[in-house]
């Protein structure tokens, strides 16, 4: 006995759920506007207001005329089957319970007529122009309610039809119940595929542009690690030449003051320490990155732990290009002098990114690169002149601007990219510079 008290309760609780499920679909009055289309914008709704229009005047005719209603009436009616339609393209639910409110009124006014013998082989319950006018309603509800939704108004117009048509039932009329509820069928799961397509559409533009994000973000990031590894690289030559000459030091002077082997001690030690801290890092920095370890370079042939680039390979740089295809042109303008190392090595790149995208994206293109040292900046400069066939798809189109910009952002430079003569392409990039100093040495291995 408890199991079946236990199983009885079970089964209200279902149907007490079910029920609410159903209060919350059909019982509501929220919004579910109909965005506008992509390409017509706002064109399906302006013929949704028109077919409203004509529905109300052709259907006020149909029932003044063959359905023997006064026009008062007809035309009350017939502004209930309009205006349903047009209440379902923002408020779906109450435009279905509007459209079967105007069928309700219409059949049991009609139904009147018939059973008086006041007319005969008149459409019932739906007349043609209601018919219409409630598959149009369900063509929205299921466009903007969930699947479930649209079977329940589904499963609703058959049970209001069957009611009607079945149980109640009139003389010398036309059925259009059964046509009417196949085509409701039709309508519904044409609606529910439409939406889901539109739903699919708007998840897959959704994913791109996340994918796209995500990719430039990555290569943004990678960027950025390659940056830091080029860094380490010529702060650790530095902190190099620091400690080694606070340990020669004390050998070039007689006598050398305690204090000052003290100091310069403490020197060599601090130099010593930042170097192990720049070594904790570029292991991190590898270890997170060993695909790509270590600025290993394959379109300047440099081998892993080869010495960073500097403005002196630029013309190697620029024959290897030339042997991949691209035509390339140089200009060097201002006194060329040596300029401290990440100025040279974020001018190399730059120059290396640019003509790499040349070759990617423009192919029959020509290049010219010009160097301008200035005495506070150096200004480089690639342009070339429009491609003469169309280039393949890149998936890592543009990113290589964003390492490019970051190169001379970290420097306190500025960097522009955009159009140039035509369809050819211009990068510039000012790349701030200290004193000239011959002093200045440049890194010779790409390690600590």
């Amino acid at each position: 006995m408890s199991r079946l008290n236990g199983v009885a309760d079970t089964g209200v609780e279902h149907i007490r759920r079910w029920l609410g499920v159903l209060r919350d679909d059909l019982m509501t009055a929220r919004a579910d506007p109909l965005p506008p289309s992509t390409w017509l914008r706002w064109l399906p709704h302006g013929l949704v207001w028109i077919v409203g229009v004509v529905l109300t005047i052709v259907g006020a005719v149909q029932l003044n005329d063959q359905g023997g209603l006064d026009l008062g009436y007809s035309m009350l009616l017939g502004v209930g089957q309009g205006c349903a339609a047009v209440l379902a393209l923002r408020r779906p639910v109450p435009g279905l319970w509007l459209s079967l409110g105007a069928t309700l009124a219409i059949a049991v006014l009609t139904r009147r007529m018939l059973m008086a013998g006041q007319i005969d082989g008149f459409a019932w319950p739906w007349t043609a122009w209601a018919v219409v006018a409630h598959l149009l309603v369900l063509l929205l509800v299921a466009l903007r309610v969930p699947t479930r939704v649209s079977v329940e108004a589904l499963v609703l117009t058959g049970l209001f039809t069957y009611a009607l048509q079945g149980l109640w039932g009139a003389w010398n009329y036309t059925p259009t119940g059964q046509v009417t509820v196949a085509l409701s069928a039709v309508v519904i799961v044409l609606g529910i595929a439409l939406r889901g397509r539109r739903e699919a559409r708007v998840e897959l533009g959704r994913q791109a542009t996340l994918t796209a994000e995500e990719r430039a973000r990555r290569t943004l990031l990678e960027e950025r690690s390659r940056i830091a590894r080029e860094l380490h690289d010529v702060v650790a030559h530095h902190m190099s030449v620091i400690s080694i000459q606070a340990q020669v030091a004390p050998h070039l002077v007689q006598d050398p003051p305690d204090e000052l082997k003290e100091n310069l001690a403490g020197i060599r030690q601090n130099a010593v320490e930042a170097l192990t801290e720049l070594r904790r890092v570029l292991d991190v920095l590898r270890s997170e990155h060993p695909a790509a370890d270590d600025d290993h370079d394959p379109a300047d042939g440099r081998a892993p732990h080869a010495p960073q680039p500097t403005l002196d390979r630029l013309a190697a740089l620029v024959e290897n290009t030339r042997a991949a295809g691209l035509t390339v042109t140089t200009e060097v303008t201002g006194a060329r002098r040596p300029l401290p190392p990440g100025v040279e090595l974020s001018a190399y790149r730059i120059v290396q990114e640019a003509l790499s995208n040349v070759l990617r994206h423009a192919p029959g293109a020509t290049a010219h690169v010009t160097l301008a040292y200035g005495r506070r900046a150096l200004r480089v400069e690639v342009v070339n002149t429009a491609p003469t066939r169309e280039a393949s798809p890149s998936a890592g189109a543009r990113h290589g601007l964003l390492g490019m910009r970051e190169r001379a952002v970290m420097l306190g430079g500025t960097l522009t990219a955009g159009p140039w003569s035509g369809r050819g392409y211009r990068v510039e990039a000012r790349l701030p510079v200290s004193a000239p100093s011959a002093t200045d040495p440049l890194p010779q291995d790409g390690t600590a």
